[in-house]
Order: structure tokens, then sequence, then C-alpha cells
């Protein structure tokens, strides 16, 4: 197992995916990439797909039980699914109750030649970004694509990715790609050199 230190966020499936996949297995079990608001703010940073009003945010503790929360039911949703399962009830409202805390609104301005609206959302920071995050877990769920939902096919990984070609079996090619390979390497060395030492006995 990896040491929880040395698991950094992996980012790039759809957010929704993402946010779940801020609790990968460690040496002492479960780890939380997202347990304290540093956390919290350095995974912001990485995620190219905020809204623009959630840049640069410096979130509170209290923030953070908002998405936990929502990273909670969006991990029993996806979780659900993939073992073929409705998600339960209670999970789907609790996901589009955070969206209504804090829909976003088109809001109208001129830029000096046209109209333009940006998305925006009002209320404390922890609820915005939980209506944020609850909608990408919305537009996860309610994705073709979650069909092709997967969990990492590595031993000691729960990490889920949507595919983007079907041979893909691991999270990540230079996380778990890499270990699996280097592994069965070395099997089939001492397989050979059991089978060497094997032929002279």
């Amino acid at each position: 197992m990896r040491d929880p230190i040395d698991v950094s966020p992996l980012v790039g499936e759809l957010l929704g995916l993402d946010l779940v996949n801020t609790r990968p297995l460690g040496a002492d079990g479960r780890a939380d990439l997202l347990g304290t608001t540093e956390q919290l703010s350095a995974w912001l940073a990485l995620e190219p797909v905020l809204d623009s009003n959630l840049r640069g945010a410096v979130p509170t503790s209290a923030d953070l039980a908002f998405v936990h929360a929502v990273r909670e039911h969006t991990e029993a949703a996806v979780r659900a699914l993939l073992k073929g399962s409705r998600p339960p009830t209670s999970v789907l409202r609790g996901l589009t109750e955070a969206q209504r805390a804090a829909p976003a609104v088109r809001n109208l301005h001129w830029d000096g030649t046209a109209v333009v609206a940006t998305y925006q959302r009002t209320g404390r920071l922890g609820v915005r970004l939980a209506a944020m995050l609850a909608e990408a877990a919305a537009d996860l769920l309610t994705s073709p694509a979650i069909v092709s939902l997967k969990e990492c096919e590595a031993d000691d990984c729960i990490m889920l990715f949507i595919p983007s070609h079907p041979r893909r079996r691991w999270c990540s090619p230079t996380r778990c790609g890499n270990r699996a390979r280097v592994a069965r390497y070395y099997e089939r060395h001492r397989a050979s050199a059991r089978e060497t030492v094997r032929q002279r006995d």
C-alpha cells in the first residue's frame, strides 16, 4: 500500500470523479486529500473547470464540511452505479439540495462592445463550492459515459475513471500502470530464476 503522504490528487477525469478520487487508499486505509483547508485550496487550484467566482477563494474549516458532504454523496452514487445498483434516494436528494442552495445565475454585463453573461453563485464559499461540485456530480451521473465507469485494476487502488479507450486498466499510467508493469517484470524474473534453480536440481 502507498503511504497517504506520498499520494497527490489525481485530476483530469470529470470533476465529479476527481472529487471522489480525493479519498484514495493509503498505508493506513483511506487517505483524505481534502482533509485541511490548505489541501482544499491546492486541489481547487489544480481543477481547470471551476467557476471564476471560486478561483482564489480561501476556504475555512467550516467550508470543508460542505465539500465532504457532496463528496460522500457523489461517491455513494457512483459506487452504486459501478455495482449496477440504484443510488440511494437520500444521496440523490443531498446532491440536489446542495445545488439548490447556491444556483448558478447568469450575470449580464456590458464589456464595452457587447452584452456578456457570466455564471455566478451567491452565499458563503462552502455553499457555493458544494453547489458547483454537486452540479458536476449531476453531470457525471447523467452522462452517457457513466456506463463505462471503471475502478483501477491495481490491487491497492480504488480510484475511479472513465476510460478514453477500452483497454485502459489503471487510474493513471504513471501511478498504477507503472507499478503493475514493474511488478509483472519482477514476477517474470523470479519465475525464471525459480525455473533455472529447478532445472539445476
